[in-house]
């Protein structure tokens, strides 16, 4: 009898374990709007791969000059929306030398602003662009990014 209670007691704690332990989701109708999530909570954004381009002769100088440009382009992207998510590959076989996504719906208005990347004018980068659906919530990275970037001295 005491073994069977035991038994019952420990299914009934598991259960209230594992139903404190569920979260109820509610859907935010102003944040997926904020965001521009669609009823799936998805958006269309324009995927780019930044490819080492065919400047080959480049100085170490120019490249350095053209790289500062890049940063600077990034930032300024990023600050004015356009720009979600921007980040390097890692040495590989394919000369992928990194990503942005861009926050817009065409691939015409996503080449504008690649253009404006002194390293892809100098064809130090060449890309590839293409539409990219992807969950809304990738908007908040470039708010959260900053919140976990410390400040240099």
């Amino acid at each position: 009898m005491m073994k069977k209670l035991f038994f019952i007691l420990l299914v009934a704690l598991s259960n209230n374990i594992i139903s404190a332990q569920k979260t109820e989701v509610t859907y935010d109708e102003k944040l997926a709007n904020e965001l521009g999530g669609d009823n799936n909570g998805m958006k269309t954004y324009i995927f780019c791969i930044l490819k080492t381009g065919s400047n080959t002769t480049a100085t170490k100088e120019e490249k350095t000059k053209y790289f500062e440009g890049h940063m600077a382009n990034i930032n300024r992207l990023a600050d004015e929306g356009k720009l979600i998510v921007a980040g390097p590959f890692m040495k590989n076989d394919r000369n992928y030398r990194g990503i942005f996504i861009f926050n817009c719906a065409t691939v015409e208005e996503a080449q504008k602003l690649v253009e404006t990347d002194p390293a892809v004018k100098a064809k130090i980068f060449e890309v590839e662009l293409t539409p990219w659906y992807c969950s809304a919530a990738l908007m908040a990275v470039p708010s959260t990014h900053k919140k976990i970037t410390k400040p240099t001295k």
